[in-house]
């Protein structure tokens, strides 16, 4: 008797509960400290450095073939993994607090505040992790690979033109919003681990644009370009104007659009089950 009802402890949830989870897990975010979002922001920030760091590894050195881009995926799921096991506040999935603001119970100054706050956190963690790459020569690695995939990677997404980059930041985020969504399933880490890394490592591998995840991948390559040696340029093959396109106005534009399709992604897929499960209980 005792290990049926363990039994039933560990069972995950139905979709109508799932939804239940998330709407209580969503509903607890905005009732934190403004100081400890900010912290809890800085750290998802750093967690998705990490995984940003994994993809970068995984893809450096000739031919970048598809089982590398399913590997690099794999690798940078650890990434979610750190901030929805050991908790943090990540942008892209705080976007369905719309589900919130639609129900009423979120006005629209606290949600834009709150996303302000958890998106400055991701930025400043992200890009502390970024410079202490750089500064312990994670870039040098494979002689200078790893830091040719950064900016190799970085220069496509510069060069994407505004709507690609809606579009890829909508596709991305609806991935990684169901990754969080299905995490609120599972009742063990092993199940939220596993819910995760498909979701995550498909958009990893498909080439869409996670805003979070270029806040590292992004100023990593600018920084390799900028203060790279002579050794790295060497090993590499290559020379800083082979990236002349690769700078700041590209980054803060990727940035931006990135930035508006995570936040229809992530927001239709809140909205799209707040409508198929919680509409009728408000």
């Amino acid at each position: 008797m005792s290990d049926e009802k363990s039994a039933t402890t560990i069972d995950d949830a139905s979709p109508p509960e799932t939804a239940k989870n998330a709407l209580a897990y969503l509903a607890a975010k905005v009732k934190k400290p403004t100081g400890d979002v900010f912290l809890l922001g800085a750290l998802a920030g750093a967690f998705i450095a990490f995984g940003a760091i994994l993809y970068l590894v995984t893809a450096a050195g000739e031919g970048f073939s598809g089982p590398q881009h399913l590997l690099s995926g794999l690798g940078f799921s650890v990434g979610l993994v750190l901030v929805t096991v050991a908790g943090a506040e990540l942008f892209t999935g705080d976007t369905m607090l719309v589900i919130q603001r639609v129900r009423d119970r979120l006005d629209r100054g606290t949600m834009w505040r709150f996303w302000g706050v958890v998106y400055a956190g991701n930025l400043a963690g992200a890009l502390l992790v970024a410079i202490l790459f750089v500064i312990a020569g994670g870039h040098m690695a494979g002689d200078g690979a790893v830091g040719l995939a950064a900016l190799e990677t970085a220069a496509g997404k510069v060069e994407k033109g505004i709507l690609q980059l809606v579009a890829s930041g909508i596709l991305a985020n609806m991935l990684v919003c169901l990754a969080v969504w299905m995490a609120q399933a599972a009742r063990t880490v092993p199940g939220k681990i596993l819910a995760i890394v498909g979701p995550v490592t498909a958009f990893v591998a498909a080439g869409f644009e996670h805003s979070v995840a270029n806040m590292s991948i992004i100023p990593i390559a600018l920084f390799v370009k900028g203060f790279a040696g002579s050794d790295f340029w060497a090993g590499a093959g290559t020379d800083p104007s082979a990236f002349a396109a690769l700078g700041i106005f590209g980054f803060l534009k990727n940035l931006l659009f990135a930035t508006i399709g995570n936040i229809l992604g992530g927001g239709s897929v809140g909205l799209a089950y707040w409508y198929a499960y919680l509409r009728k209980v408000g």
